[in-house]
């Protein structure tokens, strides 16, 4: 059976036979949402890989007890893949940030790219970056990843060509590159960056400016994909390669 996952702080980490006490949104979504109940299998998570399994010891009104039985500190994944997605219109942005970390990004770059329609100023920038952090907590609770990914503040083209030199790899996708993502030679360790375009694509300045930092074109295949798709795409192709599926 598997066992739903809350977020919790753990701090201090607890051990096997301590109890520990879950409360506000995450109690309340435990108790009145997933109607959990006493003897119930249940996990907490804290968002940097630990992980708590138990079962619920009491329930008070909005809040619970959870009788630890495992304890374990999962390893960050190597390498750790980096999702950074174009601002997009509608919500095709939030799509894809949702789905990718259910897959298995370990952080989420908001990319402010030319041809982006949506913009992100002044004010829209911290409650952007609010709300991209609330969808990937939620999605990777539904995952039930003991890691959540964490939003980082918005770059624009220029500042992503800087950032380029920090990551092992950086996979820029265009449907125009001569190799394809299937063949792209990826790292033991460290972390492995996919760019996505916006609706209207990655201009041609964008492609060059990232090409001479050090980044690599590849394609997904004679389909062109939608922003909402091309990431998550990307993301399955490189956890397959990685092996962290098997």
């Amino acid at each position: 059976m598997v066992l739903p996952l809350f977020q919790h702080a753990l701090s201090p980490r607890p051990a096997v036979g301590d109890v520990v006490l879950l409360a506000g949104a995450e109690a309340k979504h435990a108790v009145s949402v997933r109607r959990m109940r006493v003897g119930e299998g249940i996990q907490l998570a804290d968002g940097q890989g630990f992980r708590v399994v138990g079962a619920v010891a009491n329930i008070d009104g909005q809040s619970l007890t959870v009788s630890v039985s495992q304890v374990s500190q999962e390893a960050k994944p190597e390498p750790a893949l980096v999702l950074v997605q174009a601002l997009a219109k509608g919500d095709r942005d939030e799509l894809a940030i949702q789905a990718a970390t259910e897959l298995g990004a370990f952080v989420i770059v908001p990319w402010q790219a030319e041809r982006s329609i949506s913009r992100w100023d002044g004010p829209k920038i911290a409650k952007g970056v609010e709300r991209w952090q609330t969808i990937v907590a939620e999605a990777a609770k539904q995952a039930l990843r003991a890691f959540t990914p964490q939003v980082a503040q918005p770059v624009t083209s220029k500042e992503l060509a800087k950032m380029v030199a920090q990551y092992s790899v950086v996979l820029v996708l265009d449907p125009t590159a001569e190799n394809s993502l299937v063949g792209a030679d990826l790292p033991k360790h460290g972390n492995v960056a996919i760019v996505v375009g916006p609706e209207g694509g990655i201009s041609e300045s964008e492609l060059a400016l990232l090409q001479a930092a050090g980044a690599v074109r590849v394609h997904l295949g004679e389909s062109i994909l939608r922003t909402s798709t091309a990431g998550v795409a990307a993301i399955s192709v490189l956890q397959a390669k990685l092996g962290h599926w098997g």
